[in-house]
């Protein structure tokens, strides 16, 4: 729900700081981002017991070394790739999204405001009403078949839609692709000890960092290449199309590994 509400939020806090001056949305980020840090160490508690905690070792400090616990159980490391492909995926939002819509659509920057107020009233129904009751109905290995499924979806009808009210069609499918995250979380700390739990958080750190890495330009490129004039077949949906088949092997993936249950 939180991260729905952001969606609404952020847009808008972002486009009125840039109104006044072009630096002060990045400067706002940078508050947001230390007061954040300052409230997970100032308030919140350590919910893992002293007598659970792993003792501190610079070789598991860093973003390599917490990639190894990935590899210490084979149905964990198929999860993980699960996650990469999922980040992956998602890595084509924020970098091409905007300048997609504005290419194929002519969005100006209220439309796409608005646009974006939808997905994050989509995400906080799903996130903050649907994860629950689904999950304890039908299990986590179903949510995450589902959510990716629905996701790639999502992504289809992002790439192939020739008109914007097509596109938002698209928006309440996508939003289902947020049922993945958490159980693929929940079936993945089932794999690791208790003195392994921040290890594997920082593990998914790390390979989230990764794809913050890839995917944008892997995402523009594709973009750039698909509406330039050397393009034989015009294609500017093309990136989400890659998106929907980055979740779609995924889901198969996802099938394959958790075949034997939690």
């Amino acid at each position: 729900m939180v991260f729905g509400l952001g969606f609404i939020l952020g847009p808008a806090l972002g486009g009125w700081l840039g109104a006044i001056d072009p630096r002060l949305p990045f400067w706002g980020a940078a508050a947001l981002s230390l007061l954040n840090a300052c409230y997970g160490f100032f308030v919140l508690p350590e919910s893992l017991p002293r007598e659970k905690r792993a003792p501190f070792a610079w070789k598991r400090a860093n973003p390599v070394g917490s990639l190894v616990l990935l590899r210490s159980h084979h149905e964990l490391f198929g999860l993980a790739t699960l996650a990469f492909l999922g980040y992956l995926a998602h890595a084509v939002l924020p970098s091409i999204a905007v300048l997609y819509m504005g290419y194929r659509y002519g969005w100006d920057t209220a439309s796409v405001g608005l646009m974006l107020a939808g997905v994050g009233v989509a995400a906080m129904i799903v996130q903050g009403l649907l994860i629950r009751p689904l999950t304890a109905r039908f299990g986590e290995r179903t949510m995450v078949l589902a959510g990716l499924l629905c996701g790639a979806t999502g992504f289809a009808i992002y790439g192939v839609a020739p008109q914007g009210w097509i596109f938002c069609l698209g928006i309440p499918i996508m939003a289902f692709w947020g049922l993945a995250g958490p159980a693929t979380q929940a079936l993945m700390t089932r794999r690791v000890s208790g003195s392994e739990q921040g290890r594997l958080q920082g593990a998914m750190a790390s390979i989230n960092g990764v794809t913050g890495l890839i995917g944008p330009t892997l995402f523009t490129q594709i973009f750039a290449h698909f509406i330039g004039a050397q393009a034989g077949w015009q294609l500017p949906g093309a990136p989400f199309l890659l998106a929907a088949c980055l979740l779609l092997i995924g889901a198969g993936l996802a099938w394959r590994v958790t075949r034997s249950g939690p």
